[in-house]
């Protein structure tokens, strides 16, 4: 009878090892596929990791239309990490961001921080200084689209924490 209650017993683990096992396995594929499906959501690869100090965090840059002698324009995919963002700047012919995904922020010096969505557009005047970026828990990426007709962008200092939170407007 013993014998019997220790085979029962063993049996038991083994299924329960086996079962646990078998759903750890498949949370682990899940997450695989759910990481595969948001990189295949992104429309446009991510880019180059930007290094330069006019960024606040981590963000990436894919080029997708360098500004030349016939157009002007450049566009740009940039993705920014959660709390990433840009350092205060202006653009002399203005510039549009297009918000591909996720929620980021925008805000012109002396305004509030207007916060921003997927599909939504932010049309920035010539020579307005601004920043633009993710918001403090979510990734961000935008379409940026940038005449240099009138010159490059000039890039100021970088936006404090204090700013970032909207403690001082």
């Amino acid at each position: 009878m013993k014998s019997s209650l220790t085979i029962v017993v063993v049996v038991v683990v083994v299924v329960a090892f086996i079962l646990v096992s078998y759903s750890c396995k498949n949370q682990r594929n899940q997450q695989a596929n759910q990481m595969e499906s948001i990189q295949k959501e992104l429309i446009f690869p991510k880019g180059e990791k930007i290094t330069n100090n006019n960024f606040v965090g981590t963000a990436w840059l894919e080029g997708l239309l360098d500004a030349d002698s016939l157009n002007h324009i450049a566009v740009g995919s940039v993705v920014f990490e959660p709390g990433a963002r840009s350092n205060w700047h202006t653009h002399p012919d203005g510039q549009i961001l297009i918000c591909l995904d996720g929620v980021g922020y925008y805000q012109e010096k002396g305004s509030p921080i207007r916060v921003v969505n997927k599909g939504e557009v932010v049309n920035i005047r010539p020579n307005v200084l601004h920043w633009h970026g993710a918001s403090a828990d979510t990734e961000f990426v935008q379409l940026a689209i940038t005449s240099r007709l009138e010159g490059v962008t000039e890039w100021f200092g970088a936006v404090s924490d204090e700013e970032y939170l909207g403690l001082k407007r």
